[in-house]
């Protein structure tokens, strides 16, 4: 159940354009094209604080080859609380799959953090946008992301997302207060309404909780290990 567009003969799936393997490969005319995405700008509420989040990307290539940009980050009171930024290589390998390749940089909570990034996007059975990424650390730490989001269409304009992340690393990291292991879950669900394909303002709720060695280093510095937010944002692309 997903809105779907023909634009310059792309097939558009939630935001991401996935190109049919073999489409055009062997056609003379293949003119490099960029896409930009803002997919989550938005305000979170919760009951003791507020912030403002970003979930971003944006890809320059040709039909079966891309550079890809990513970056999403959050602040609180003023202060960067998490922020980073990817520079992948994309290649299609199967319809509606890419595999990725590249580099991503934390500039928070720790600066010194650059990865190796190896990953695969694409569209899973049932319309499931799915996003899958390993990363490996100058100085051998590894993490993996796991995320997923569906979109039920509700009316043509009236669009329910729901969509979760889960992260996972391989050693404990105390300089940043991450465990190993299971580290933390995100969910969401936002309600979108679509002035235009390329405009629709949301609201929606989002759940975070801290797992495992995480929970206990946010515990220790006197934190709360799950937070729900209201949230209020737009989604926009061109």
């Amino acid at each position: 159940m997903r809105v779907i567009l023909r634009l310059a003969n792309l097939f558009w799936l939630g935001g991401i354009v996935f190109v049919p393997v073999g489409a055009f490969a062997h056609g003379e005319d293949d003119p490099p094209l960029i896409m930009l995405l803002a997919d989550q700008v938005e305000f979170r509420d919760a009951a003791d604080e507020s912030s403002f989040s970003w979930d971003a990307s944006g890809w320059f290539g040709k039909d079966l080859t891309k550079l890809w940009i990513k970056t999403e980050g959050e602040r609180e009171s003023g202060e960067t609380e998490e922020a980073e930024l990817q520079f992948l290589y994309s290649k299609a390998v199967a319809t509606y799959w890419d595999f990725q390749v590249g580099v991503r940089h934390d500039f928070q909570p720790s600066s010194d953090r650059t990865w190796a990034a190896i990953g695969l996007q694409g569209l899973a059975p049932y319309f499931f946008e799915t996003d899958i990424a390993l990363f490996i650390s100058e100085s051998g730490r590894t993490a993996l992301r796991l995320e997923a989001e569906y979109e039920l269409l509700l009316t043509q304009r009236l669009i329910l997302s729901p969509e979760i992340e889960v992260n996972f690393y391989g050693q404990n990291d105390p300089a940043i207060g991450i465990g190993s292991g299971l580290s933390n879950i995100e969910a969401g669900l936002r309600l979108r309404f679509e002035i235009r394909r390329e405009f629709a303002p949301y609201i929606g709720v989002n759940w975070q909780r801290d797992l495992g060695g995480t929970a206990d280093f946010v515990r220790a510095a006197g934190g709360d290990t799950s937070d729900t937010q209201w949230v209020l944002g737009v989604r926009a692309w061109f």
